[in-house]
C-alpha cells in the first residue's frame, strides 16, 4: 500500500479511504487504483468494518486519469497498460457495488472523469458546495469508463446522461444535487462531521438488513415487480428470527436503544 491511498479506521466501525495525491487533484497514478481496489477487498471481508467512506485529500474529490501519463502510453502506442488500468478499475467498481456494507462518498472539491464514476458507484453521495463535477472523457477524445455510462444513465436516465457525456460540461453541487447525482451538499467546512456522523448511523445499524437493503435496491432495477417480492419474502423470513432482528424487536418493545451487532455466536 502506496501513500498515494491513506487509511482511517475507526472503533465505530467506519473506515476511510483518501485519496491522497492533492499536488494533481487525486488523478489516479501508480498504484492508487490498486491500491483502493485492495482496500476494499480486505474491507469488505473485515468484519470490524460496517460502513466505508471514500474522500479526497487537499480541496479535490478525485480529477480522474492522470492525462499526462496517459498521453505517455499514447505515443508508445502501449494500450495494454491502459486495457490493465482499466480492468482494475472495473474490480474497484465491482466491489464496491456487490459488497453488503454501506459506502458514502464525501464529495469535497472536483470529480471529473473517473474521480465522478468512482463516486457515483458509492451508495450515498455527500458533496461540499464547491464540489464540482464533469464527465470531461470527450474532451479528451474518450468514453466514459469506470462504469459511467451505466452508473450515470441508472442515476439520471438516458437523456441527461446522454447529454452530461457528449457535452462534457461541468456542473456544481446544487446542479449535481436537483439531477439526482448527489443525496445531499453542505457547506465545505461541515462536510467531513456530517459524512462521519450518517457512517456512524450506519455502521451501527443492522449489517445484514443494510447488506439486504443494499441488494434489493440494485435488484430491483433490474427486475420484475413479481420477483422483487418473491425475493422480499424469502429475505424477510431469513432476517426473522436471527440477532439483529431479536434485538430491535426487543429493544422497541423496552422502549430503548438497540445495540445491534453486539451477539458473539454471529
Amino acid at each position: 500500500m502506496s501513500d498515494a491511498l491513506l487509511l482511517r479506521a475507526q472503533e465505530s466501525g467506519v473506515l476511510t479511504l483518501t485519496l491522497n495525491r492533492p499536488e494533481v487533484m487525486n488523478a489516479f497514478g501508480g498504484t492508487m487504483r490498486e491500491d483502493l481496489r485492495d482496500a476494499l477487498a480486505a474491507a469488505e471481508i473485515d468484519a470490524s468494518v460496517r460502513c466505508i467512506v471514500i474522500t479526497g485529500a487537499g480541496k479535490a474529490f478525485c480529477a480522474g486519469g492522470d492525462v499526462a501519463s496517459m498521453a505517455r502510453l499514447q505515443d508508445a502506442g502501449d494500450t495494454q497498460e491502459i486495457g490493465h488500468r482499466m480492468a482494475v478499475a472495473a474490480e474497484v467498481i465491482e466491489i464496491i457495488r456487490r459488497m453488503g456494507k454501506p459506502v458514502i462518498a464525501a464529495i469535497n472539491g472536483a470529480a471529473a472523469g473517473a474521480g465522478m464514476n468512482l463516486a457515483l458507484a458509492c451508495d450515498w453521495r455527500y458533496a461540499a458546495r464547491s464540489a464540482r463535477f464533469a464527465e470531461s472523457f470527450i474532451k479528451i477524445g474518450l468514453v466514459p469508463d469506470w462504469g459511467g455510462h451505466f452508473l450515470l444513465t441508472e442515476l439520471v436516465g438516458p437523456a441527461r446522461a446522454m447529454e452530461l457525456i457528449m457535452m462534457g460540461d461541468r456542473i456544481d453541487a446544487e446542479t449535481a444535487l436537483r439531477f439526482g447525482i448527489v443525496n445531499e451538499v453542505v457547506d465545505d467546512p461541515d462536510l467531513a462531521r456530517f459524512t462521519q456522523t450518517r457512517a456512524e448511523a450506519l455502521a451501527a445499524a443492522p449489517a445484514e438488513a443494510i447488506a439486504a437493503i443494499k441488494h434489493g435496491v440494485r435488484r430491483a432495477l433490474q427486475g420484475e415487480l413479481r420477483e422483487t417480492l418473491a425475493w422480499e419474502s424469502k429475505t424477510q423470513r431469513a432476517l426473522f428470527l436471527g440477532a439483529d432482528a431479536r434485538e430491535g424487536m426487543r429493544a422497541f418493545i423496552e422502549k430503548r436503544p438497540a445495540r445491534f451487532g453486539h451477539d458473539e455466536s454471529r
